[in-house]
């Protein structure tokens, strides 16, 4: 009988700081050239899990660990953090906190070069793994020069140069825009198919790493374990929105549509999900005809910006660039990794100064002002939440903005603990920040921002890391605080299902000007702008050309049907 290669055993975990265990009597066996999704919402103990697979802990992250972890046969506790790294091969979430050589070609040969290889050797097997990830073109760039997609490619090869034979992704799509998320998706089935590795992915964006099969998906929630098959009897079972998990949108079409998934076979594919005569026809007549909302605004622009124009070194990344944001609106600002998003939004802020160019805020200019005067009216979160951190403790940081502007105590209480409970962090306000999961730090910034009640607000790929309960639930607050006090937002996202429910307009940024500003729905049917902005078609358009039907018809009422259910909930 064939034997499992990672083996977790009545594990129980508690970190140091915690009054309650994180994970507990949580039982499961992965087996030798098995690709095992563990999923989870925000918290659930998904990367204690991996921290516990690669020796992480106890090494960097002490506790108390009651049960019986065997990695290759043998016990974690009989293994160095080093013996381990030759078996366990981690990407980080985060590319660029794993990166240590000053060149692509240095950081891909690390690991030989600390085993002492010559250096014939590490020249070889950095350009063999290049090669096979489809990098050879930057093994001389710097790690900090190239893009999200490449980084992820690039942390791989840092892996695989040693050949260990158990690979583990730690939200491996956090980072990368959709067309690199499945570009790495696809790189990672292609090395299970070609190779000896037993692959993880721990991740909760369950549909896009369904974008290529997987052998069983584990769910873990509270630090329990609460399902172990195969994905298409967990997503027959309708389990994962009890999680707080986004189920794929194709599922939900059906399902809006009547459908009974149980009679229907292959449904952890949509292109290969079994659509029979009845299935189509159900779906064809739950599909209605639907005009584009209106957009909702005031007439008066907030933020103008007036032929911009930005340059690195010699690099232009912004050229003459003009747009403008009206009061009350929700916009996306969309565009492939390195098009400019994030330096717009930094001159809007006053980190950069453009070379060129008028801003003008609630219709005066804005070009001499300070970061400090720009944030009295524009909120600003960041992409990676640790860049944005200063205090120890939750409730500490979300206060610290309220403390430095002379708030008074009582109100600043008051004012955290309501942000903090509508964002689902009251119950960690006094943890340490260090404890908290990646998506958790997110929300923490969001909330240090959105206590302070701005005008305008930009979030940086505010969903990264999130969890779809908690995901909901800073959306709603987010479009709550749009409706009821007209804060304008300006969302810069990949995220497609953030674009069609919850924002009035995309811009799609590309080659330093605006190529499209217009209602989400004509974008989604425009597959040369799709492909411009690394955006890719969601799964609803998938279904809508598989049942012949107009796709921004079946999109809309899919949207409509979204706001039905949650009015009822």
């Amino acid at each position: 009988m064939k034997k499992p290669i990672i083996s977790f055993q009545d594990v129980s975990f508690q970190y140091q700081s915690q009054s309650e265990p994180t994970l507990q009597h949580l039982s499961f066996d992965i087996f030798p050239g098995e690709k095992v999704l563990i999923a989870g919402a925000s918290g659930s103990g998904k990367t204690t899990i991996s921290r516990l697979m690669n020796g992480l802990i106890p090494s960097a992250y002490p506790g108390k660990l009651s049960g019986k972890i065997l990695i290759n046969g043998k016990s974690v506790t009989d293994q160095t953090i080093f013996d381990l790294s030759l078996r366990v091969g981690t990407v980080l979430q985060d590319p660029d906190t794993q990166f240590v050589g000053l060149t692509v070609a240095e950081d891909i040969a690390f690991a030989l070069e600390n085993d002492g290889a010559k250096q014939s050797v590490l020249k070889q097997k950095a350009s063999e793994w290049a090669k096979r990830l489809k990098i050879p073109a930057i093994l001389n760039n710097h790690p900090q020069e190239i893009s999200g997609g490449q980084k992820q490619r690039v942390s791989m090869a840092g892996v695989l140069v040693d050949e260990g034979k158990i690979l583990l992704f730690d939200e491996p799509l956090a980072s990368l825009d959709p067309v690199a998320g499945r570009e790495s998706i696809e790189l990672i089935d292609d090395m299970q198919k070609n190779g000896e590795t037993t692959t993880v992915i721990i991740e909760h964006r369950i549909e896009d790493v369904l974008y290529r099969p997987v052998d069983r998906l584990i769910l873990i929630d509270q630090g329990r374990l609460v399902a172990n098959e195969t994905p298409d009897k967990i997503l027959k079972s309708g389990i994962l929105a009890k999680l707080g998990l986004r189920e794929p949108l194709y599922l939900s079409a059906l399902k809006y549509a009547g459908v009974d998934l149980n009679q229907v076979s292959n449904v952890d594919s949509v292109d290969k999900v079994n659509l029979s005569a009845q299935t189509t026809q159900a779906l064809q007549q739950w599909v209605k005809p639907v005009s584009a909302r209106k957009q909702k605004n005031d007439a008066t622009p907030i933020l103008q910006a007036k032929n911009i124009s930005f340059s690195y070194d010699s690099k232009q990344v912004l050229n003459k660039l003009n747009l403008s944001l009206n009061g009350g609106e929700m916009v996306s600002l969309v565009g492939r990794n390195g098009v400019g998003k994030t330096t717009l939004s930094n001159i809007i802020t006053g980190f950069l100064r453009q070379s060129a160019g008028d801003l003008i805020l609630n219709g005066h200019k804005i070009n001499e002002a300070s970061i400090k005067e720009r944030a009295d009216h524009i909120g600003y979160v960041l992409q990676d939440p640790n860049m944005m951190i200063s205090k120890n403790v939750v409730s500490e940081e979300v206060a610290l903005g309220l403390t430095l502007r002379g708030i008074a105590p009582d109100e600043i209480e008051k004012r955290v603990n309501e942000t903090l409970k509508v964002c689902g962090l009251f119950e960690y306000r006094h943890w340490p920040i260090s404890a908290l999961s990646f998506g958790q730090k997110k929300r923490v910034t969001i909330a240090a921002i959105l206590v302070l009640n701005p005008e305008l607000l930009i979030l940086d790929e505010p969903t990264a890391g999130q969890d779809w309960q908690h995901y909901t639930e800073m959306m709603t607050f987010i479009q709550n605080l749009n409706r009821k006090i007209g804060i304008s937002v300006i969302f810069i996202t990949h995220d497609m299902h953030l674009m069609m429910e919850y924002t009035d307009r995309v811009v799609v940024l590309n080659n330093g000007v605006i190529a499209y500003d217009d209602q989400p729905m004509k974008l989604f049917a425009n597959l040369d702008l799709l492909k411009q902005a690394s955006l890719v078609e969601t799964s609803l358009f998938t279904l809508a050309q598989r049942i012949d039907v107009d796709p921004e018809a079946l999109i809309a009422s899919f949207i409509n049907q979204e706001k039905v259910v949650q009015a009822n909930e």
